[in-house]
């Protein structure tokens, strides 16, 4: 019996893509590049789930760190987001400042365009700031035809431990 992984004809092995060798972490979001591979399963359409539990940015106005839950739903069209590459998107905001608002839309901005799925949606469940928490949500149009959405899972704020 083979121990080697099964290599998948649908998706070689490029040199472009950050997966399967080391890479620089992105400093900053622009820095980032995001990667896709082709979607093997054109003909359905079916939902993708990111949940991202350690979410970091920085306040621009004082410089402290904030802290988010997101979670990333999408049906794809003729691409799947890699998730390396992602990871490595959203470790880039680590020392970028914006506001939540700013983030949770440009990352549900920047992924649709990049990867141009059926349908994306963004959760960004945002850790009290000033005692309040702030909850920030953006979707690219209506959820296809017979595609189940379950709910993003994440409890309103209280102390969501």
């Amino acid at each position: 019996m083979s121990k080697k992984p099964r290599k998948s004809k649908s998706t070689p092995k490029s040199p472009e893509l950050q997966l399967g060798r080391a890479v620089e972490w992105p400093r900053f979001p622009d820095e980032a590049q995001i990667d896709s591979v082709p979607n093997p399963q054109t003909s359905t359409d079916y939902l993708v789930r990111f949940a991202v539990p350690e979410f970091t940015s920085i306040c621009p106005v004082t410089g402290q760190p904030d802290f988010a839950h997101l979670v990333i739903d999408y049906v794809p069209g003729q691409r799947l987001l890699e998730s390396k590459s992602l990871k490595l998107y959203v470790a880039s905001f680590r020392n970028h400042g914006a506001f939540h608002e700013d983030c949770t839309v440009s990352i549900g901005r920047r992924l649709a365009a990049e990867i141009k799925p059926k349908w994306l949606r963004i959760g960004g469940y945002w850790y009290p700031r000033g005692g309040i928490p702030i909850d920030v949500f953006w979707q690219t149009g209506k959820l296809p035809k017979d595609v189940w959405a379950p709910d993003q899972g994440v409890p309103p704020y209280r102390g969501r431990g």
